[in-house]
């Protein structure tokens, strides 16, 4: 279950008559847990309470009480034995009219009525593995406000299927999207009184919710016409008394789509909600999922964690200001200036989603300058931020409403926090019509067109702020000499997986580099869009969240050097970590943050958890103070052997055997030889055993007087005609062989694995006899010296193959052109070779020690032999004194080694 999903079953559990003896089995299943669990829980099997309650391993101790006993009883779950024993997170006591609970790890506590606990349902929410950050237990109204606004969403479409079709789909969202301003407009006195939308509909429409369209149709019609205007519309006497708000929310068509008598009940069940708690820079993202098909089966999952926006936006220029602000102290001129320059400052957000990337920029901008008004002793002066300062390209309608949406109500709320609820009041409507978020598709849009480094003189008045066509003229920024900055997170996609739309985006973006289109993935287009928006705004700078594989592997050879050419560099960034979102079990997509500039002279920045260095520039892979790109090579850099592929057999499985069919055939001797031990990735890294046939082209004959590898030879050449590939095809006359072979299968092999865990501290490599045939989800070295296997197996290649080679998530993608071949080693004596072949036998004793335990068993982290792990120290010590005379001081430095190498010895082959 998802945070919503949770939401929904708490408040549907709060509803319902309270249940002593069912409620902390009702309180289980709302959080995720399954029916065999709650059945183990009630028959006692599982139930380890010792105080009559009930008490869930590793989670909750919970029990009912009688009226008043609720300190009494939240005291004997905190003292209980089995608490402690069970490791229980959270003890819990109600009596059904008041609820208290605790969390033991960090003592926060919640006591609250029974039927508000929902309001607290995020304090609980890793009782269903959801891992949780301050800022979204602090916003459980933004998630109890999705989920209702769900489902009336879901309800509405139920009642007016046509209101979901793509024609209408537009109109469905609007009518959202004006519902959300109504309810947050009632709550905050802009509706001049309070409730006054909800009161309405439940005293103008019917029981059974016949007329409620109607009647919220004249209410919008109300909020749409101007003052002076509402004698000669004919108003309700009831609707004219709503407000004039304008500004495009309310223009158009009045249309409402019909209510049941449950989508009326849900509508109250949301007015009921206090929007004054609406959170804008979170609540955007969430709202957006409600109208998303796609989106609403994980719905409430794409909550961003403010401090990772804050990654973003600080090193842009947040921290900057903030140092100007220290600077000034209380000088009145100084603080002036810095107003002013923030005033003339644009945020451009060309992915900007729901808006989260900018509403953050603005509060925390709106911060600084009341601090700065506060030193001037102007603490209630009015703004000088222009809320259109802040624009952003959104491909989805809903997404870019919700976007301008969030940006009005952080604007009112800034007012409020700053200036007070009178004169946030007094300025808030009509709103204003200038449109600033244009819907459309970035990567096809004129960056210049949508955020222009100066005013044009031009306003824009929109008929309907919020469905405005994409060629809108320019608003007059009235900034001259303002500074640019360009931020976001846009979306990821591999070049592989992208849409033939998604395809041609690239080419537009690429359009001056067009190889990099066909190669690079999605989110670089966008990077591609400020290499050209920059030579126009020089001063701009950007920072995006993007995937890490744009600064590994051949993208990262391909994308950099064109960008270092034109003149950007990489003025900022974060190294690899997890984007967090509100999934369960802490799910997130791991990125990097890469802050863009043209070339200067000043410091870099490149931070690593809460650690930054200073550094004279960041390379392609974010190594410090090293801006070469690897390149792929054929030939090994060094004296280390080639590198080639494993063997593919494409053959629809037919040449592999089961156990029992490689036993049954080893009994003929005239083709016991013919059957082979198979490794794959699988069977290096996880020890399983397989088996294939190896026929060689002189034997077919003997092979085929076995039924049984007859039948299986007829099979793999039927599978290869019906391959799409020619080259497949071309081998179905010889059945009986893989179609691609690398080494010949007398040779002894050096195999390391494709792709292999990031959480080992070593790469998976192990050295294999002639028995067996290496499957091509390997490479091998094929009867190489075994002072190869010391460099695979050492930290140092370890380091240089996971930051040059792609990553399949987070996981090692090994490359031989890319990461072996290109491995810097130094001219090695035949001393330094035989200690390393020394050092290579004591990893493979080391392990044999342990046989029959497999590499995955050996090098877990948690649970590697002591022996194995002083042998691969050995092998270290010795490697990295061949290197620099001395063990190296961290990864850091081995990088920083090997980077000079690559780049020594490139530069002495070239020349």
């Amino acid at each position: 279950m998802n945070a919503v999903e949770i939401e929904q079953a708490v408040s549907e559990l709060a509803e319902q008559p309270f249940n002593a003896a069912e409620f902390p089995y009702a309180f289980l299943l709302a959080f995720g847990n399954k029916d065999t669990t709650i059945k183990r829980l009630r028959d006692g099997a599982s139930n380890k309470s010792d105080i009559g309650g009930v008490l869930q391993t590793s989670n909750i101790h919970l029990k009912t009480c009688a009226p008043g006993d609720i300190a009494a009883t939240l005291t004997a779950l905190r003292d209980s034995p089995a608490t402690t024993r069970a490791k229980a997170k959270f003890i819990l006591a109600t009596d059904g009219t008041d609820l208290e609970a605790e969390d033991i790890i960090t003592g926060e506590t919640i006591a609250c009525r029974y039927t508000d606990f929902p309001n607290h349902f995020g304090f609980f929410l890793p009782l269903a593995g959801i891992s949780t950050v301050k800022q979204i237990r602090e916003s459980a109204f933004d998630i109890r406000a999705t989920s209702r606004l769900n489902r009336l969403y879901v309800e509405l479409i139920k009642g007016n299927p046509d209101w979901g079709s793509a024609d209408k789909r537009q109109d469905m969202n609007h009518f959202m999207a004006r519902l959300i301003f109504c309810f947050f407009a009632e709550d905050t006195d802009i509706c001049v009184s309070d409730n006054l939308f909800t009161a309405t509909i439940d005293q103008m429409t019917n029981r059974d919710g016949s007329n409620t369209h109607e009647v919220i149709g004249e209410i919008f019609r109300a909020m749409n016409t101007a003052i002076p205007k509402r004698a000669e519309a004919r108003l309700p006497r009831w609707a004219d008394a709503f407000p004039y708000v304008n500004g495009g929310l309310f223009s158009g068509s009045t249309e409402v789509p019909r209510f049941s008598k449950i989508a009326q009940r849900y509508l109250s069940h949301i007015g009921s909600l206090d929007w004054t708690q609406i959170n804008p820079d979170i609540f955007g993202s969430m709202i957006q999922a409600v109208a998303d098909e796609e989106e609403r089966s994980v719905l409430g999952m794409h909550y961003t964690s403010v401090p990772n926006i804050l990654k973003v936006l600080n090193p842009l220029f947040l921290d900057d200001l903030r140092a100007e602000l220290e600077a000034a102290g209380d000088n009145a001129r100084k603080l002036a200036n810095l107003r002013a320059r923030m005033a003339k400052i644009r945020v451009f957000d060309p992915a900007c989603g729901s808006g989260n990337f900018l509403v953050i920029a603005y509060k925390e901008m709106r911060a600084l300058e009341y601090e700065i008004n506060k030193r001037r002793g102007e603490p209630l002066r009015r703004s000088d931020i222009p809320l259109t300062n802040y624009r952003g390209i959104e491909l989805r309608d809903f997404s870019a409403e919700i976007a301008r949406l969030a940006l009005i109500i952080a604007e009112y709320q800034c007012d409020v926090t700053y200036r007070g609820q009178k004169e946030a009041l007094a300025e808030f409507l009509p709103l204003d019509a200038q449109n600033w978020i244009t819907c459309g598709n970035a990567l096809r849009l004129d960056w210049l067109s949508i955020c222009p480094p100066t005013g044009t003189g031009v306003k824009f008045q929109a008929d309907d702020l919020f469905m405005s066509p994409l060629d809108q003229a320019q608003i007059d920024f009235a900034n001259e000499g303002g500074e640019t900055y360009i931020c976001g997170n846009p979306p990821y996609r591999g070049s592989k997986w992208q849409s033939p739309e998604q395809k041609e985006d690239m080419v537009v973006a690429w359009a001056k580099h067009s190889k990099l289109a066909k190669t690079t993935d999605f989110v670089a287009g966008w990077i591609a869009k400020y290499l050209d928006y920059v030579q126009a705004v020089p001063n701009a700078v950007a920072a995006f969240v993007t995937t890490n594989s744009i600064c590994q592997g051949q993208q990262a050879s391909e994308i950099w050097p064109v960008a270092f050419k034109r003149g950007t560099e990489i003025r900022f960034a974060h190294v690899p970590f997890k984007w967090s979102n509100l999934a369960s079990h802490n799910a997130g997509v791991t990125v990097i943050i890469v802050g863009l500039a043209q070339s200067s002279t000043g410091p870099k920045l490149l931070y690593d958890g809460e650690t930054v260095r200073e550094c004279v520039g960041i390379g392609p892979y974010l190594v410090p103070n090293q801006l070469a790109a690897i390149v792929k090579s054929n030939e090994p850099l060094g004296q280390q052997a080639k590198m080639l592929f494993g063997n593919m057999p494409r053959d629809g499985g037919h040449l592999f055997l089961s156990s029992e069919e490689a036993f049954e055939l080893r009994k003929d001797t005239s083709i016991a030889h013919m059957v082979r031990h198979f490794v794959g990735s699988e069977e290096l890294i996880n020890g399983k055993q397989r088996y294939c046939l190896w026929i060689e082209a002189d034997e077919v004959e003997i092979a085929q007087r076995n039924a049984f590898i007859a039948d299986r030879l007829n099979k793999v050449a039927a599978n290869r005609l019906e391959s799409p590939a020619q080259s497949t095809k071309e081998f179905s006359n010889k059945p009986y062989r893989f179609v691609q072979i690398a080494g010949r299968s007398e040779q002894n092999a050096i195999v390391v694995p494709r792709v292999s865990s990031e959480n080992r501290d070593f790469l998976p490599v192990d050295y294999l006899t002639s028995d067996f045939i290496i499957g091509d989800r390997n490479f091998a070295l094929y009867d190489a010296p075994l002072w190869n296997m010391a460099l695979i197996a050492s930290r140092l290649h370890w380091v240089w193959i996971g930051t040059v080679c792609v990553r399949m998530r987070t996981d090692f993608s090994y490359s031989n052109t890319l990461g072996w071949n290109t491995f810097p080693v130094p001219k090695l004596t035949e001393k330094n070779r035989a200690d390393l072949t020394a050092a290579a036998e004591g990893i493979l004793l080391a392990r044999e020690a342990h046989f029959p335990a497999t590499i995955a068993d050996l090098y877990d982290p948690e649970k590697m032999p002591e022996g194995l792990r002083a042998a691969h120290d050995h092998n270290d010590e010795v490697l990295e004194r061949i290197y620099i005379g001395r063990r190296f001081r961290n990864d850091t430095e081995r990088l920083e080694k090997l980077f000079e190498m690559y780049t020594r010895m490139t530069t002495k082959v070239a020349v």
